[in-house]
């Protein structure tokens, strides 16, 4: 696990949860920056650290420490395969106060990424990405897999205008192959509360796969017509449903039961 420095910039002693975004595969952290000023200027502590994407138990761990070095309780938002990497890294943090998945992985113990699509039809991911020839960088095996560019648009960021989806596709970081098939050793959503964010029109992650997903962990859910990132093309909408739960958090701590939302 990674130990943060003295004086890390995370340190907060605010009472009000501190809002940790975790981005997924292909993309880093500035993809959320609409969300990001949206919490800003409604009054919210934020941070987005970066996802390494090389294997989920490293993921996690690096997460953990983000998280870790945070005074007080934090929010937890993960988006795709960063589903996977807070659904690990929140199973021991005592601090964790609440889960939002953005069309994201809210895996079981003993499930990877890859395997809990099996039951669904394939996602338009499953044959626009490819892997390299070489290794990937930092990872236990295997290849790195990216998104190709012509239908990288189409696959992960649709409602995203061109001229931003052709900057994130010369921008994409890519996840490597281990990470995709590394399977959970522990699931936080079990002793926590969830929120969970359907996009209906995911090309990356089934929608039927996410609406799976929020069931099984009993979230609270709401549906929006969007793409894998919608929280791009929509960011006032994604902060909106955030800040749902952070007030549910709220809610959940002065012992009132707080709306479980749409059913799925």
């Amino acid at each position: 696990m990674i130990s943060p420095g003295k004086g890390v910039a995370l340190m907060t002693t605010s009472p009000a949860p501190t809002v940790v975004l975790v981005h997924g595969a292909f993309a880093d952290a500035s993809g959320f920056g609409g969300v990001i000023r949206e919490l800003q200027t409604a009054g919210h502590s934020v941070v987005a650290p970066p996802n390494p994407l090389r294997g989920l138990a490293f993921d996690a761990a690096t997460i953990a420490a983000h998280v870790g070095a945070i005074d007080g309780p934090v929010v937890l938002v993960g988006h795709s395969y960063g589903g996977a990497v807070i659904t690990q890294a929140s199973a021991e943090l005592d601090n964790v106060a609440g889960l939002v998945y953005l069309a994201a992985f809210g895996l079981d113990v003993g499930e990877s990424c890859a395997s809990v699509q099996q039951p669904f039809p394939p996602s338009l991911l499953a044959s626009t990405s490819y892997a390299t020839a070489f290794d990937a960088p930092g990872a236990q095996r295997g290849p790195d897999l990216y998104i190709n560019r012509e239908r990288f648009r189409e696959t992960f960021c649709a409602d995203a205008p061109i001229d931003t989806a052709e900057v994130m596709f010369a921008t994409q970081r890519p996840l490597s192959l281990a990470a995709l098939t590394e399977n959970a050793t522990a699931a936080g959503w079990k002793t926590k509360p969830c929120w969970y964010l359907v996009s209906e029109n995911d090309n990356a992650i089934p929608p039927a796969a996410e609406r799976f997903m929020a069931e099984r962990m009993g979230a609270t859910t709401k549906s929006l017509a969007g793409s894998h990132t919608v929280f791009i093309a929509q960011p006032v909408a994604v902060a909106a449903f955030i800040v749902e739960a952070l007030h549910d958090v709220e809610l959940i701590k002065a012992g009132v039961e707080a709306p479980k939302g749409e059913p799925v």
